[in-house]
């Protein structure tokens, strides 16, 4: 896997195009755990590394989505 790049160092164009790459492989992930998951003969290893992927594809695209979203003070 590759390690977590410095966000600081992007622009903002490019991190919208790595936004929307990750939220579509966040998509494509979420279609096959479903379908893994409703064989019966699933394998729970793989149904396991998906969802870690999964879940580490969700925490990149929050700290897009932060670093995107100007900081607004209340």
């Amino acid at each position: 896997m590759n390690a977590p790049s410095d966000l600081s160092m992007k622009t903002d164009d490019v991190l919208r195009t790595e936004l929307e790459v990750f939220r579509s492989e966040h998509r494509d992930l979420d279609e096959a755990i479903h379908a893994l998951a409703e064989k019966s003969s699933a394998d729970q290893l793989t149904l396991q590394r998906l969802k870690r992927r999964k879940l580490m594809l969700k925490d990149r695209i929050a700290r897009i989505e932060d670093r995107l979203t100007p900081d607004i003070i209340a």
